[in-house]
């Protein structure tokens, strides 16, 4: 699974806190009746509202490892440009396609 560098520099310099964060972050998906898929078709929508690149790419990722297809990303950015405006989406589409072509590689 990819990671992206200052997640693992965090993980080498804080691991007990890296591992407290992964825990919060599996007990928070396992909380709820949403397939994994769903729930990371949230989050890519989460991420695109809060402008993070590196969480839209990553949210992406993971959505396409738990069987989203490239159709389903686009239809959950474009429900963002409604919430977040076009601008947004449009950095978010840019981010998600980097993903696409990687993953079709």
């Amino acid at each position: 699974m990819y990671l992206p560098k200052p997640y693992t520099q965090f993980e080498s310099q804080y691991p007990e806190i890296a591992k407290l964060y992964e825990d919060l972050g599996a007990k928070c998906q396992a909380a709820g009746p949403l397939d994994t898929k769903t729930r990371y078709l949230v989050n890519l929508g989460i991420s695109i509202g809060a402008g993070s690149p590196g969480a839209v790419k990553s949210h992406a990722r993971k959505a396409m490892e738990h069987g989203a297809s490239a159709e389903e990303l686009y239809h959950a950015l474009l429900l963002a440009l409604t919430t977040v405006g076009f601008p947004a989406m449009i950095a978010a589409i840019g981010w998600v396609e980097e993903v696409i072509r990687a993953e079709s590689r």
